[in-house]
């Protein structure tokens, strides 16, 4: 839980639009990307997986 709300409190900080690539908040979010063939995984270190078509 604590981990949870530390990343809470950082996007709360962040500005509301991303408009490009931030570093900082990658490393903050996400744990894993992997590649596929047809698609791609993404692991966020809140336990959440995302699996996008490539």
């Amino acid at each position: 839980m604590k981990r949870i709300r530390a990343l809470q409190d950082f996007i709360a900080g962040q500005e509301s639009e991303v408009t490009e690539f931030d570093e900082a908040l990658v490393k903050k979010l996400i744990m894993k990307i992997t590649i596929f063939a047809k698609h791609f995984t993404v692991e966020f270190k809140s336990g959440i997986t995302i699996d996008l078509e490539a």
